[in-house]
């Protein structure tokens, strides 16, 4: 079976990195310049929310062909042409006349965007083996928090100097270059890094039944949209919440945000680290970790919500705490993943995962909170008595409506704890089925 050397597979990795933090900055870039958005076409949070959902929809509906491509082409030459796409529909995004115009393109950047996961966690599966693939899939999830990192930093700062949509043009001018990194991927061949040889077979079935008929997947799955409905309902709204609570400027609420967002690195790598140590002990090991770090990141995040305004170093210092605890998910989820299911069907897996993810979680995320929002708005209104809203109206609206997201992380753990009771049997049984086909290859 043919593998990869050394220096291929890090290549290989540090492209698939690169692409998926430009896949972050830009679908955050909305969320950096909300404020300045709002206030220019006088839109709802709701409104705003919807803009988020727009992507995330498409994003979701599309990334389930674009699994079974992953499974079945090259996966190097879907990201290229993915990242491509993406990146000139980005900077449609800043010639937008209205919002219908700003909706439509936010579409189509979600329909490249969808490109990338299957395809990126369908090679890594191949370029790493099992004892080191949570930590490979760290790397590849630290785009995520670098992303979102220069996302937030660079379009305030340019948000702020000229104006929203020049956040927009200065994005897609990388993706052209990342894009064409990625032909050069020297692409494995499936399963090679599995102990049994058996990349070209599948179990019998149609595709999507035969990994929803794997118990483990249904959990991450059921978790995986719990963690998008926090994931993208704090990209959406942390530098404006910042801004209506904490009295900041554009750019200094973004800047906080990066910080933030950035501490994320310690989680993906720490839990990439002690998930792969906790795997080799335990088969359930991965998402025992995370049930934990979920369940400490609720008390982080309720506390830096509740944070009396002005102060921004114990926002910071506990919401930062939470961060870390969220981004060990990715390290720990992503990997048992590839623990459960055979590598002819990962690109599958990962679709539906994902689309169950930003379908049922990140969609709704957003507009939630965004209607929460304008409707504790309101409701602050008409208890002062007043017959006008103002914006200390909308960040007590706003405030009120975020503390959804602690409570979603304690529901996250208690699913992720039952995740962890169905994997070693899942695995074995994936084993077992390996070693049959390696023995009968003619079954």
């Amino acid at each position: 079976m043919t593998g990869t050397t050394a220096r291929q597979s890090w290549y290989a990795l540090f492209v698939l990195f690169l692409i998926n933090a430009l896949n972050f900055y830009d679908r955050q870039i909305i969320g950096a310049v909300a404020e300045p958005i709002r206030k220019e076409w006088s839109l709802s949070d709701m409104q705003l929310g919807v803009l988020s959902t727009a992507f995330i929809l498409m994003y979701a509906v599309v990334g389930l062909p674009f699994g079974r491509l992953s499974d079945r082409y090259s996966r190097k030459h879907i990201l290229s042409i993915g990242v491509i796409l993406w990146s000139l529909l980005t900077a449609l995004s800043g010639i937008a006349g209205n919002y219908a115009g700003l909706f439509a393109s936010r579409l189509g950047v979600g329909f490249g965007e969808a490109s990338c996961a299957p395809a990126a966690n369908s090679l890594i599966g191949d370029l790493f083996p099992a004892r080191r693939r949570a930590t490979a899939l760290a790397i590849f999830m630290l785009g995520l928090p670098v992303g979102l990192f220069l996302s937030y930093r660079i379009s305030g700062i340019i948000a702020q100097a000229y104006s929203w949509r020049e956040a927009f043009y200065f994005a897609s001018i990388p993706g052209l270059l990342i894009g064409m990194l990625a032909l050069f991927i020297v692409e494995p061949e499936r399963g090679a890094t599995e102990i049994h040889a058996v990349a070209s077979r599948r179990r019998p079935g149609f595709p999507f039944f035969v990994v929803l008929g794997i118990p483990t997947v249904l959990w991450i799955i059921i978790s995986g949209a719990l963690h998008n409905f926090n994931m993208y309902t704090f990209g959406a709204f942390l530098p404006a919440f910042l801004m209506r609570v904490h009295k900041l400027p554009l750019k200094e609420a973004n800047t906080i945000s990066s910080i933030v967002t950035s501490m994320g690195i310690i989680g993906l790598l720490g839990g990439g680290w002690v998930g792969d140590y906790l795997g080799k002990k335990l088969k359930n090991g991965k998402l025992l970790l995370a049930a934990v770090a979920m369940l400490l990141s609720g008390p982080c995040i309720y506390f830096s919500i509740t944070m009396e305004p002005g102060n921004t170093t114990m926002f910071v210092t506990l919401l930062g705490l939470g961060t870390v605890m969220i981004y060990a998910y990715y390290s720990c989820v992503y990997a048992t993943i590839h623990d459960v299911v055979e590598p002819a069907l990962r690109g599958t897996a990962m679709a539906l995962y994902f689309f169950a993810m930003y379908l049922l979680g990140g969609s709704i995320g957003p507009v939630i909170t965004g209607y929460l929002s304008d409707h504790y708005a309101k409701q602050a209104m008409q208890a002062a008595g007043a017959i006008e809203m103002t914006e200390a109206f909308k960040a007590e609206g706003l405030q009120s409506a975020i503390m959804v997201i602690p409570a979603v992380c304690l529901a996250l753990a208690v699913v992720l704890f039952a995740g962890s009771t169905t994997v070693k049997k899942d695995h074995e049984k994936l084993e077992h089925w390996m070693q049959s086909k390696q023995d009968s290859p003619t079954k």
